[in-house]
């Protein structure tokens, strides 16, 4: 082979890289314009379903209305339509909402006023005892 070949092969070689490095862009670019498509939604559904934020909190309630609870959550149960605990309290509140001044007034003096705060732990093994300071 003669330097002229040589370099003629050289340049042959070299050109399909650059190529590729042009065609790589290209596809991406490519990739782009098909991800970028805003996927068919229809306004039905949308308008249907507004997303509401939520909201986590806790609170404190008697054993015994607690019990009140998971019973509620088996009768649901039972009705083929299972709830969890926030779906109950929702439905309570909503039911809350629903009732005329007096009827509402009636449900919150049947509920006993609860002092707030985390409930004291039973003599636990698994909990320290608070110290006092001794001068």
């Amino acid at each position: 082979m003669t330097n002229s070949t040589k370099s003629n092969t050289a340049r042959k070689t070299a050109a399909p890289a650059k190529s590729a490095k042009a065609a790589a862009p290209a596809r991406s670019a490519a990739r782009a314009r098909v991800a970028t498509k805003p996927a068919v939604v229809e306004p039905a559904a949308a308008a249907a379903k507004p997303k509401h934020k939520l909201v986590r909190d806790s609170f404190t309630i008697p054993k015994s209305e607690y019990i009140v609870l998971e019973g509620l959550k088996l009768r649901a149960a039972q009705l083929t339509r299972p709830v969890k605990k926030s779906e109950l309290l929702r439905a309570g509140i909503s039911a809350l909402n629903a009732m005329s001044d007096k009827a509402f007034l009636a449900a919150l003096n049947g509920v006993p006023s609860l002092k707030t705060g985390r409930p004291k732990a039973v003599d636990s093994p698994s909990v320290p005892a608070k110290r006092t300071k001794q001068p």
